[in-house]
């Protein structure tokens, strides 16, 4: 059958800040608009992509939530105050999802791990399998000829942002129509996506790849992609009709969750603000901090260049916590360079006479892997 051609998204070469806001306001107004459609709307329409310029039917919090701009339990606390639990249900399940794939990979590092070597794996072979090489660079760019694929990886791409339902169907495409390695796939949203979350993202790939439920997987359906694109696409015949699950050598051994420190009470005290965690205020203060530093680690989420987008917001949404706490603290705020964390770092306490660094538990990941 003839190929459909994928619509052009408008290129975003210096990323619109106007559309993403990476601040808490911005995440209060969106969740306030969002509210009367959390529940039995959000239930009956949540699964249909309606396009990048239609995201009513769904919160789209999702880049907010992963930089703790807005937490899950105030967002949780907001919805059950509008709609019965009943009612509100697929929604609150989405918000659980997160918070069980953070801590399932908490306790399995291991598996960040692995997902880091094969991923650097099958980087390595991209430069010596020509072919590979190939169909990955047709798939990054959007130029593999299935209209709905390609429409999707440009529009993470360009905005950063794709919305749950064809996250599904374009890792099952990744995976068992083009067959590229998973690893290569989740690196790619990974880089690219605002909402960018190791746990999140690593283990949902696993899932459909069969890796994290065993045995099961996620087959894309081109029924199921025309019904649910608003007949927008339709590839028919054009995708794998059978999904074997991939295999690996499990999870590994689970070790217990983390616990935190208690934050001091009398030592000059210097504020650390990570991407993981831009709700300074919400830390439990025995004493205020003296002074705050924002550090980012976006560009380590790959080997590859990590999109523009991504890093701004990321960016952005540690520019606005330093503000907030600049208010709330009545303290001096300043961005550290995110190339040096360690002589950034130690120069600034030095400069600022922090005796003792403060920052909110970081899980497994980018930020974790350089405070380590």
């Amino acid at each position: 059958m003839k190929a459909e051609t994928a619509p052009r998204l408008p290129l975003l070469d210096d990323p619109d800040p106007t559309r993403w806001p990476a601040t808490r306001a911005e995440a209060e107004h969106r969740l306030k608009a969002f509210l009367p459609r959390a529940g039995r709307a959000y239930a009956a329409t949540r699964n249909t992509d309606f396009g990048p310029d239609k995201r009513d039917n769904v919160s789209t919090l999702s880049p907010w939530i992963r930089h703790r701009l807005i937490l899950e339990e105030d967002v949780l606390k907001a919805v059950l105050d509008r709609h019965a639990p009943s009612s509100a249900e697929k929604f609150i399940q989405e918000v659980y999802w997160r918070a069980y794939f953070k801590g399932w990979l908490e306790q399995r590092p291991q598996i960040w791990r692995r997902y880091q070597a094969e991923r650097d794996a099958a980087l390595r072979h991209l430069e010596t399998d020509a072919a590979l090489a190939d169909a990955f660079e047709a798939a990054v760019s959007g130029r593999t000829g299935i209209a709905c694929f390609d429409a999707w990886a440009r529009e993470l791409t360009e905005t950063g942002y794709l919305h749950n339902h064809s996250r599904m169907w374009f890792a099952s495409i990744w995976i068992f129509t083009l067959g590229l390695p998973w690893t290569l796939g989740a690196d790619f949203f990974l880089r690219h996506l605002l909402d960018g979350d190791p746990a999140s993202n690593t283990l949902s790939w696993r899932w459909v790849a069969g890796l994290h439920t065993r045995g099961k997987t996620y087959l894309a359906r081109a029924s199921n992609i025309a019904r649910h694109t608003d007949g927008r696409f339709n590839p028919t015949g054009q995708l794998a009709t059978t999904a074997p699950a991939l295999q690996d050598d499990g999870p590994g051994p689970v070790m217990g969750m983390p616990r935190g420190d208690v934050l001091p009470r009398t030592e000059p005290i210097g504020l650390l603000i990570t991407e993981e965690d831009c709700s300074p205020e919400s830390l439990d203060w025995q004493a205020p901090p003296r002074a705050a530093i924002g550090l980012t680690a976006t560009a380590d989420r790959s080997p590859l260049s990590v999109g523009a987008p991504a890093r701004a917001f990321a960016s952005a949404a540690v520019g606005d916590a330093l503000e907030r706490s600049a208010k709330a603290f009545g303290i001096e705020t300043e961005t550290g360079s995110p190339e040096e964390w360690g002589a950034t770092l130690i120069d600034w306490a030095d400069r600022m006479k922090v005796r003792t660094l403060v920052t909110a538990y970081t899980p497994v990941g980018p930020v974790a892997d350089r405070l380590a």
